[in-house]
């Protein structure tokens, strides 16, 4: 019998570069986003996206509220349609002939994940993770968003002629693999199981997810967070329930559907006013009856009238679409399943991205596979870099220069420091004469102090860098959740998260980054590295490899 681990293990694998989406549509909260994320992914293609992709990244200019992710799916298509023909291409075209099509949302503060948003100038998704690629022949870090589009681009083979839609903050691995879309004109990813007891409903605490049900036919509905006795009365008039499980939110269309609801909501497209996302004012109306889905609307604070007139028109706009299709074999709405067991790597809150990102200093069948998918060596996890500090053989370092110290339990990407002395640590774009502490979150951070940094367990500190103004330093701790503390001015920063959000608003990411970079070679260039480095993993090793050189220094005066 096949383990599990092996089952998962042999789905990442697949998530090599070597298959993806013949188009990559990407949507920003700003125009200095798209102009950075159409530069950095046209550069990365081969690395992130397939080597031919086309690249199409767009910003959503709606009413302040925002267009929700149904109507903001439909307007960055138009966006994206419409700076496809600029280049040349006809997207609708492309499409409806086979080609495969993968939207990407990026929109959202990132408030959990504070202040780490703030240092990327609040280009959430360009948070960086601990793996390597090169980008104009310089190695720097992969980002939260070509972590998702390198996981998913393995749907791309089995969705020809579909447009995908994903979040741009997390990861998983599939134990059911990439099942072939098609037998639904819009079907969604979910976590399927037989359906439940009342008793293991409870258990299962399914009570807490959106989900998703599907029933002999093989059709699908979706509900929210409802109990075993809501979701069987919701449910009464959709047949016997099969399988149900919690909805991974990530859906695809078919290029006819995506037609068809582009033509439904021509006028609010327009307008750029209203905001319908794809759960309550898509799927939900099209798979549930006016009685059950009144109901569930009703918790959410919309009104009897408001819910019955709106389920009323896209049970018209089911209708008339169904009618008008040639092949009636095709259902409206699916589940693609993807296992009851996931790995899933979520990086959307600060805890999260730690546990996570740590998650590769461990040796289990879980580490091992989220190596394989970062492309760290799990045997010697000292890559690319001069360490002459002693290293336990958990500790993962990447691109880094370290003088002298402990590294303990740790990882390290992109840092330069002359006397670390870590444990539990994550350091990420960090340049420092000397660091100390324990359980430490330290991202894009400058230091040029002679004292360094001597933290206390669990602190988190980042830089903020902006053209024209003095460099922030924004702190916090891996206990504080940002999101309840966002708006809230806390004494050991001179800013809220919120005020930096703000400050960060018009400010060109670019340029900003190129700031940090020149701040830390200023700083590189005054500090003091051994010319000949050696890799230390015990005491040993750094006896062999560091004392000589010290020597050699006394000797030669």
């Amino acid at each position: 019998m096949v383990k599990t681990e092996d089952v998962l293990m042999r789905e990442v694998k697949k998530m090599d570069g070597s298959v993806g989406f013949d188009v990559v549509i990407v949507c920003t909260s700003t125009e200095m986003q798209e102009n950075f994320w159409q530069n950095r992914l046209e550069k990365t293609t081969g690395q992130v996206a397939v080597k031919d992709a086309v690249i199409l990244v767009v910003h959503e200019d709606w009413a302040a509220d925002g267009a929700g992710n149904g109507l903001g799916t439909l307007y960055a298509y138009t966006k994206a349609r419409a700076k496809a023909k600029a280049k040349g291409i006809d997207l609708d075209e492309k499409l409806e002939s086979g080609s495969s099509i993968a939207m990407y949302h990026t929109a959202g503060k990132g408030t959990r994940l504070a202040p780490l948003p703030g240092a990327e100038n609040n280009n959430k998704p360009g948070v960086k993770l601990p793996s390597l690629l090169e980008v104009d022949g310089v190695k720097t870090e992969l980002t939260i968003l070509e972590a998702v589009i390198k996981q998913t681009n393995s749907y791309a083979p089995s969705r020809k002629a579909r447009c995908s839609v994903f979040w741009g903050d997390q990861i998983f691995v599939p134990l059911a693999g990439t099942p072939e879309s098609g037998k639904h004109h819009a079907d969604i990813l979910g976590m399927l199981g037989p359906m439940p007891s009342a008793d293991e409903w409870a258990a299962k605490g399914l009570e807490k997810y959106g989900l998703i049900a599907v029933n002999e036919a093989g059709d699908a509905a979706q509900v929210e967070k409802v109990t075993f006795e809501q979701a069987t009365d919701l449910l009464s008039s959709f047949g016997t329930v099969s399988s149900v499980g919690p909805s991974l939110g990530s859906f695809s269309v078919s290029a006819a559907l995506l037609k068809g609801l582009l033509e439904e909501f021509a006028s609010e497209l327009s307008g750029k006013e209203a905001k319908f996302d794809s759960d309550p004012d898509f799927w939900m109306p099209l798979t549930l009856s006016v009685e059950s889905y009144v109901k569930i609307m009703e918790t959410k604070e919309v009104t009897s009238d408001v819910a019955t007139k709106h389920h009323a028109r896209m049970a018209a706009f089911k209708t008339k679409f169904l009618d008008a299709q040639t092949d009636k074999a095709v259902g409206m709405f699916g589940c693609i399943d993807a296992g009851t067991v996931c790995y899933w790597w979520d990086y959307g809150q600060l805890k999260l991205y730690k546990k996570n990102n740590l998650l590769a200093t461990a040796s289990s069948a879980e580490a091992k596979a989220l190596h394989q998918f970062m492309r760290i060596d799990s045997k010697s996890r000292v890559q690319h870099s001069q360490v002459a500090a002693t290293t336990d053989k958990g500790s993962v370092v990447l691109n880094s220069k370290v003088a002298k110290g402990s590294i303990k339990g740790s990882l390290l990407s992109s840092v330069q420091v002359e006397d670390l002395q870590v444990k539990d640590c994550l350091l990420i774009n960090v340049t420092a004469k000397k660091v100390k502490g324990e359980g430490l979150i330290l991202y894009n951070v400058v230091d040029d102090s002679e004292e360094g940094l001597c933290l206390e367990e669990g602190d988190v500190r980042v830089n903020v860098y902006m053209p024209e103004k003095e460099k922030l330093v924004m702190k916090s701790n891996v206990s504080i959740d940002g999101g309840k503390v966002f708006k809230t001015k806390m004494d050991i920063n001179p800013y809220s998260f919120q005020d930096v959000y703000k400050m960060n608003g018009a400010v060109d990411v670019s340029a900003a980054k190129a700031l940090q970079q020149a701040a830390a070679a200023e700083l590189v260039a005054k500090m003091e590295f051994p010319d000949a480095f050696t890799r230390v993993s015990t005491l040993l090793d750094f006896i062999m490899a560091y004392v000589p050189y010290k020597l050699l220094e006394v000797i030669c005066g």
